[in-house]
């Protein structure tokens, strides 16, 4: 509310936001992504000042182009506990932070503000098989917390919203849906030509079929290079590209790749390190993108392949069965003939350019940075004032701190 002082009209003071910005000192991900496409909209807003944290704060000044309407804030240590027990309450109370961001975890204990939590899925709940015991309970037990202690809750997909309800005992309409979406450069004209010349001469690949994504064992890349191979595609001179960082081991992956002759292992890439200027070379130039995950909270990649009009043959499991413009591309997995079939299919049958241009309006009519962005803001103008330290619902986060 604007105070007036006689003639003197005094401005509210800006919403001072904490956001835990330690995913930017990991591998890539896409609450990374969520986080800068974000909060490099909201840091233009005069109301709100914004106070990122992370272990390189130099790191995070090239990812948001040094705005100085941004505090960066430097850990101590990479150590998560560290962070959470120390760096993070010190930080909230020197810096009379009104409301803090987390991604997942909350520091245990005391609320010395009020918190948003943005938890992105529980695909552990989700596809148990592909993880250990013992990380479903941590997981289960941080998450939770994290969750009922939260003045805001956020998701990115209604697939997402509709576990949380359930595994994480939330109440129906508690959790809000801030979707991801697809970034502007995404949509700018390309030359294809061109990105194709780059890639060949960086990665000594021409016609090929991409994968992007994490590797861990929920993300399938064992059936994508099963069906490469039963396809027998390296006689065609198509080439297999699988870019992302290893997350959990994949025995299986890599027991296959071992075994292969170098006649046929000569046409797969694995590429583990890539930029993000490279990475959008490697999106212009595929012939092909495949997304074959099990499970995802929500799913950017084939949405980016779509939004360059790349042809895209996408898992209908989870968050993934939104995207229904992908028409008979978008496919059940769990047939494995079905992947191999499709992607027979698309080689001998290019999409049409105006299928690909519908699939790219799509995608940039449904998933907007903008409009999450904004949702976001309303969410936080609702916060009220936080009065005095709170101590959280149970311990559970410092006694699994106790495990770690």
């Amino acid at each position: 509310m604007i105070r007036r002082l006689d003639n003197i009209v005094l401005s509210p003071a800006p919403i001072k936001i904490f956001v835990d910005a330690h995913l930017f000192d990991q591998e890539f991900q896409g609450s990374r992504t969520f986080l800068k496409e974000i909060y490099t909209r909201l840091a233009a807003r005069s109301d709100i000042q914004l106070f990122l944290a992370s272990f390189d704060p130099d790191n995070l000044r090239r990812e948001f182009n040094n705005d100085n309407r941004i505090f960066y804030l430097q850990y101590s240590s990479r150590s998560r506990w560290k962070r959470l027990l120390f760096d993070i309450p010190t930080m909230i109370r020197r810096n009379k932070i009104d409301l803090a961001h987390f991604q997942y975890i909350i520091p245990p204990f005391r609320k010395y503000c009020s918190y948003l939590v943005t938890i992105h899925d529980v695909i552990f709940e989700d596809q148990p098989a592909d993880f250990n015991y013992l990380y479903r309970v941590t997981k289960r037990k941080l998450y939770r917390t994290a969750a009922q202690n939260a003045d805001i809750l956020t998701t990115v997909s209604p697939f997402s919203k509709r576990s949380i309800e359930k595994h994480l005992a939330i109440p129906e309409g508690k959790t809000d849906i801030i979707p991801n979406a697809v970034s502007d450069r995404f949509f700018v004209p390309f030359d294809k030509k061109a990105a194709r010349e780059k890639i060949l001469k960086k990665y000594g690949v021409d016609k090929f079929i991409l994968y992007v994504s994490r590797f861990e064992p929920r993300k399938n890349q064992v059936q994508l290079l099963e069906a490469y191979l039963s396809l027998e595609l390296y006689k065609e001179g198509i080439q297999l590209v699988l870019a992302g960082h290893p997350t959990l081991p994949i025995p299986a992956f890599q027991q296959m790749l071992d075994l292969l002759p170098s006649s046929q292992r000569q046409f797969i890439q694995v590429l583990h390190e890539v930029n993000d200027e490279e990475l959008l070379l490697l999106y212009q130039a595929a012939h092909l993108f495949v997304y074959p995950s099990k499970a995802e909270g929500f799913g950017i990649p084939p949405l980016e392949a779509a939004a360059l009009k790349i042809p895209v043959i996408c898992s209908n499991d989870t968050a993934m069965s939104e995207y229904t413009f992908f028409g008979k591309n978008l496919i059940n997995i769990k047939n494995s003939e079905n992947l191999k079939l499709r992607i027979r299919y698309l080689l001998n049958n290019p999409v049409p350019a105006a299928e690909l241009e519908k699939a790219a309006e799509k995608v940039k009519e449904l998933y907007s940075w903008d409009r999450s962005a904004a949702r976001l803001y309303n969410l936080i103008k609702t916060i009220k004032p936080f009065s005095s330290p709170t101590k959280l619902n149970h311990h559970d986060q410092l006694r699994m701190a106790g495990e770690q």
